[in-house]
């Protein structure tokens, strides 16, 4: 059972930047809100940031996680091999994005604008483009610092990328225009081109910070030979395009809503309301950071842990543990909303405007719940190489997805965003079980996972709408469950502590 040590040991290690990362993202929030002149504005940045999603998706191929699959699958021998085929992946997508933004900017921009300033939208467009491609050839030089077990250079490489980001993010959107006000060389040097409250500083500064990354990463890039091993390639080509299938259709689940929310509700109206849609999601940054902590620290594991004796058996018991944690954060994050929601108080001239979003909260972190049983599901079709299953099970998923955004957003704005996904979730979990436990049966306390998530479910609502995200009842209800749970499960956890040891 020290497999199970092993897992949580890579969980915290590579989980802690992403958690650093997004509690940071999370604390710049309020920055945003209150810098830029209205909901709109952080409309427009969820719009972008959406998008980037798809096309970070499409661009990394599936790479990451075949990679990972072929160093365990393939020889000792072949490892340079299948490094140098993924990055060239990555290098070729990179520059195919590159060549059709600067081939179509123009249309681009437009579109986006939709009766916007198109020359401001093509700045923006052109931001992202190298925003992209610098953080697509970072994916498989990373993935390869975790496959060689290099946390500490892992961990410093991510730190650097989120100290550049924040600290060109405070310049150009805090400090600059208040230095500006009071000191004469700092009103020099803006001059006339610095822009107070421009969207586009918050783009500049991630771009900033993703090529002082991918620089950084030159010891790991270096490594690569524009060489391809051609028997290799097409084998994990095969693997990787079922998974790059079902990452874009994963997107699509995830973020279609936001992708396509100014053009389903057209105008300003709609992009406020997906700036709302968007701040109220930064609440949930917690469950979100926990779900990717885990992705980082599963995956790897999954795959080395394959042949294992067990390993069905070990996978089950992080399942069931895994969720618990999760429904317990669901709890602990809902009963605190009433003091959480200062963090998306907007400016002095709609200070409650996104709050009025707060009423998604408890179906939004249900929905990161859920999330994570897929993601915990979805090891069989990979472990057996049957990665054809994950386009049925996403290109089902984002179907359906499409379908229900079109009528319900239009109705129901940010609220029927929630709720498709929330369904399309539920039909992904009982598609992945359903053939999962056809061929690679996993024994999962269904029952037990089940109950936890359904109590933790209506703790939730009741704590906000019974009881109008009372904090102190809230986190009384908290207390309970967690007393529950701790009298419940306290035998069987310390019995896997004790072979653990």
């Amino acid at each position: 059972m020290s497999s199970i040590k092993k897992f949580l040991s890579d969980t915290v290690i590579y989980g802690f930047t992403t958690i650093v990362s997004r509690m940071i993202s999370f604390l710049m929030t309020p920055v945003y809100l209150r810098k830029f002149k209205d909901a709109a504005v952080y409309g427009v940045y969820s719009n972008f940031y959406a998008w980037v999603s798809m096309l970070n998706a499409i661009l990394a191929f599936g790479m990451e996680t075949t990679y990972f699959r072929y160093l365990q699958k393939q020889k000792e021998e072949d490892r340079d091999k299948i490094y140098n085929n993924s990055f060239i992946v990555t290098l070729f997508t990179s520059a195919l994005l590159l060549f059709a933004v600067f081939l179509y900017t123009k249309p681009i921009a437009s579109w986006f604008a939709d009766g916007g300033d198109v020359d401001i939208y093509v700045q923006y467009i052109k931001y992202f483009a190298f925003i992209l491609v610098a953080d697509a050839l970072a994916v498989v030089p990373f993935a390869r610092l975790r496959a060689e077990g290099r946390p500490i250079r892992y961990s410093y490489l991510k730190f650097v990328n989120i100290f550049v980001t924040v600290g060109l993010n405070l310049f150009f959107i805090v400090y600059l225009p208040a230095w500006k006000q009071t000191s004469l060389f700092w009103s020099n040097f803006a001059g006339d081109w610095f822009v107070e409250g421009w969207l586009g500083y918050v783009f500049l500064s991630n771009l900033g910070a993703s090529v002082v990354t991918l620089l950084l990463l030159f010891p790991e890039i270096s490594k690569v030979r524009l060489k391809i091993d051609k028997p290799i390639m097409r084998s994990m080509l095969t693997y990787s395009l079922p998974i790059l299938v079902a990452n874009i259709s994963f997107i699509i689940n995830e973020n279609l809503d936001k992708m396509f929310f100014p053009k389903l509700i057209p105008g300003e109206i709609g992009k406020i309301e997906l700036g709302i849609y968007n701040a109220v999601t930064k609440i949930a940054v917690f469950l979100s950071l926990f779900v990717t902590a885990f992705r980082l620290g599963a995956e790897p594991f999954f795959f080395s842990h394959a042949k294992s004796e067990n390993a069905q058996r070990t996978y089950a018991i992080i399942m069931k543990y895994f969720v618990i944690l999760m429904v317990m954060v669901m709890v602990g994050i809902t009963a605190n909303i009433s003091w959480l929601k200062m963090f998306i108080k907007g400016n002095e001239l709609q200070p409650e405007v996104y709050w009025q979003g707060l009423k998604i909260v408890p179906i939004l972190l249900f929905n990161y719940v859920l999330l994570g049983i897929y993601m915990n599901l979805s090891v069989w079709y990979k472990l057996t190489d049957k990665t054809k299953y994950a386009i049925y099970i996403s290109g089902v998923g984002a179907l359906v997805t499409i379908v229900l955004n079109v009528i319900l957003i239009p109705q129901y704005s940010y609220v029927g965003a929630v709720l498709s996904t929330t369904i399309v979730y539920g039909i992904m979990i009982m598609l992945s079980l359903v053939w999962g436990q056809k061929y690679y049966p996993i024994p999962y306390a269904f029952g037990t996972i089940s109950l936890y998530l359904i109590v933790g479910f209506l703790i939730s609502l009741t704590s906000y709408f019974v009881f109008d995200s009372n904090v102190w009842i809230g986190n009384l209800l908290l207390i309970v469950f967690c007393i529950a749970t701790v009298f419940l499960e306290k035998n069987k956890v310390m019995q896997i502590l004790r072979k653990a040891s």
